[in-house]
């Protein structure tokens, strides 16, 4: 009985023992060969300048199945990044039409109110004038009243010669504003002529 362990135990050990050998073999003929020539192929790629995981990508991609899904995301993702594109490029000439129509408020807010100061400005330069223009009136109002006055008190016969002196206009001005008497003695001292013509325009 004891033997029979003790050779079950040996027959366990020689199996073992096999099994390690052939591990061995394998890894010192094959797996070991592999890894150096691994190790030789990226040494001449690095120096070759290629890219072995971009190569690795090509040979995955024509491999059927695999490379089917992988093309198929990858349009996919293509077609997505076009789609985000194109809506950035249409984001962005949307931009630029809101700034230019922006810029555009921003040219007729100036514009506006430049002429609004514009305007202020002559609507000053009119009032100015105004004033002037009722202050000369004012003091032409007063000329004339002195003038008036003067007729007034000049004798008719004195003052007929100086009313046929002066324009049709200024002397019909000045007969129309004597009192009548003035008027009636002012215009005996005149020519027939005179009088009837100073007569009839003052009639009109």
């Amino acid at each position: 009985m004891a033997k029979n362990k003790k050779q079950l135990k040996n027959t366990v050990e020689t199996n073992n023992e096999k099994k390690s050998s052939v591990f061995q073999v394998i890894t010192l003929t094959i797996i070991v060969p592999v890894l150096f020539t691994l190790a030789i192929v990226l040494i001449i790629a690095k120096v070759a300048d290629v890219n072995v995981f971009d190569k690795a990508k090509e040979w995955t991609a024509s491999i059927p199945f695999i490379g089917d899904d992988k093309q198929t995301a990858d349009k996919e993702n293509n077609s997505d990044d076009l789609v985000l594109e194109d809506r950035v490029v249409t984001l962005q000439a949307e931009v630029k039409e809101k700034e230019a129509q922006l810029f555009k408020l921003q040219d007729d807010l100036t514009k506006s109110s430049e002429e609004k100061e514009q305007l202020l400005i002559e609507q000053e330069k009119l009032v100015d004038e105004i004033a002037v223009l009722m202050r000369d009136k004012d003091d032409s109002k007063k000329e004339f009243k002195e003038i008036v006055t003067t007729f007034e008190k000049m004798s008719p016969k004195s003052s007929a010669p100086v009313l046929m002196k002066m324009s049709d206009a200024e002397a019909i001005k000045v007969l129309t504003n004597l009192k009548s008497d003035t008027l009636a003695a002012v215009l005996e001292k005149m020519p027939a002529e005179n009088a009837a013509k100073y007569t009839t325009m003052m009639t009109k």
